[in-house]
């Protein structure tokens, strides 16, 4: 165990740091599975006693939430969304961009009141971002008031975390940096009663050369294709309608696997035999998005025709600079096929302006590649450095305001195809899966349409959880108006 030194404010349980060089290696550590089960003398431990859980980042993100929330609820916690009702306070953390790494600070900041008015709050925080190194001395230095701090590997551990913290009223630092084992079996409170992640794999090997996540997810490992089938099974005899299978790439999905030959495709296949109306998946790297996976989106039955395929560049200098481990011609080569293989499919992207080095041509070469795919939605970024990734070493010449005008420029290029991947449906009738009333209209009702289009309409709600005909009225850029066909 890591000693902080004399003068620690705080008495600390556990003292453990994420370490870079760690993280780094892969070290051919053997992926364990293991069957959780909370120890008996863990139950009930929350009853009486309330939690909130607050979620930043990805898809990944959101999944580890809900088993979080599990365990609580498991322990006997009840959820309550206001962090002053709560006695377990937990933020799961993204680590992507900087902007995202700044607003925790400012959330941690925000809550100290609320532990001046219950000492006994227990604050944590977890996810990808505890497992960069320089955080923890920055959480101890900024928020002496967190009590909890753990990683992305050690989620199953939150239990006795919160049993030791209650028992000794010292705080705890853990974060392991390691390859990453699979729990299977870890208790799950689902935010959506109709929607559901699944999580086919963990991790990542690509080591994009501006990307934390391998360092903090650790190496790519693959859940057993029978554990995932009988996940979507339960999930489709508890009414679900749409699944959306998790990886950081979903295309390597099988690849770790030295006792079977079996490849995302087939998982497609074989959950394509599932009576489960939608079928979605992210994220996809282009260099693994094989044909055969093309051949299986082309099948249609309920995989969805959307597909979020991030490009990141345009150019193919730039692309090699980041280790994409694909060319721009290769990457339309995909694209051609998708557009073939499924007529009509939505293609959504990310795209990482201003990386260092990017030359106004370079940067052009995306606007142009752009105009080529006609993306119906974009995530767009200006680069942001993470410390310990060797893009974060480069230099920069760019002045801020040239950054934020190539985002700009590549924004506006974005939206015109948003706008006009939208205006294709007017006059259409598409199927539309709905969620609830909109958040900004209380009088209408919202879902998404298997091109992953939002969709607003006026209902009831007797509508909430089906699938229904909606014939679009209007296109806007970000959403589409329409009103429910009445069935004959």
């Amino acid at each position: 165990m890591k000693e902080y030194g004399k003068n620690m404010s705080k008495k600390y349980s556990r003292y453990q740091t994420p370490s870079l060089l760690k993280a780094r290696k892969r070290l051919g550590q053997k992926v364990e599975i293991i069957n959780y089960q909370m120890d008996e003398k863990y139950y009930g431990i929350g009853v009486g006693k309330t939690y909130c859980v607050k979620t930043y980042g990805c898809q990944g993100n959101l999944a580890d939430s809900e088993k979080i929330s599990g365990l609580l609820e498991q322990m006997g916690y009840k959820e309550v969304f206001e962090e002053s009702e709560a006695d377990v306070v937990l933020f799961n953390t993204c680590a992507i961009r900087e902007n995202a790494e700044n607003r925790i600070y400012g959330e941690l900041g925000r809550i100290q009141k609320f532990k001046k008015k219950n000492p006994n709050m227990v604050i944590g925080i977890c996810g990808c971002m505890m497992q960069e190194e320089n955080t923890i001395e920055l959480i101890k230095k900024k928020c002496p008031h967190v009590d909890l701090i753990f990683g992305t590997h050690n989620i199953s551990q939150l239990p006795e975390y919160l049993y030791e913290i209650q028992l000794s009223h010292n705080s705890i630092i853990d974060v392991l940096s390691i390859e990453g084992d699979i729990y299977e079996d870890l208790p799950v409170k689902r935010d959506h009663p109709y929607k559901a992640w699944v999580n086919i794999m963990y991790g990542c090997d690509e080591f994009c050369t501006y990307c934390i996540v391998p360092y903090t997810r650790g190496k790519e490992r693959s859940r057993r294709p029978e554990a995932i089938i009988e996940e979507v099974k339960t999930l489709a005899k508890d009414g679900y309608q749409e699944v959306t299978l998790l990886g950081q790439n979903v295309n390597a999905y099988g690849k770790d696997f030295t006792d079977l030959d079996y490849t995302f495709a087939d998982l497609l296949r074989d959950l394509q035999k599932i009576d489960i109306p939608r079928i979605r998946f992210t994220t996809s790297h282009p260099r693994d998005l094989d044909d055969e996976t093309i051949e299986v989106m082309g099948s249609g039955k309920n995989i969805m025709p959307h597909l979020h395929l991030p490009v990141q560049s345009g150019n193919n200098r730039v692309l090699k600079k980041m280790n994409r481990k694909y060319t721009r011609e290769e990457y339309l080569e995909k694209i051609e096929k998708l557009k073939k293989a499924v007529p009509g499919i939505s293609i959504t992207t990310d795209i990482i302006v201003a990386f260092p080095g990017e030359t106004l041509e370079e940067f052009e070469d995306t606007v142009s590649l752009a105009d080529t795919v006609k993306f119906e939605g974009a995530f767009t970024f200006i680069y942001s450095p993470r410390e310990g990734t060797p893009a974060a070493t480069y230099p920069n010449p760019l002045t801020e305001e040239e950054k934020h005008q190539r985002l700009l420029t590549l924004n506006e290029t974005i939206n015109k195809y948003y706008l006009e991947g939208n205006k294709r449906f007017e006059n259409t009738i598409v199927k539309v899966l709905v969620d609830g009333r909109s958040k900004n209209n209380d009088n209408m009702f919202t879902g998404y349409s298997e091109h992953n289009k939002l969709v607003n309409f006026e209902a009831d709600d007797s509508c909430v959880g089906k699938i229904i005909d909606v014939k679009i009225t209007k296109a806007y850029s970000w959403h589409l108006l329409g009103e429910i066909v009445k069935k004959a």
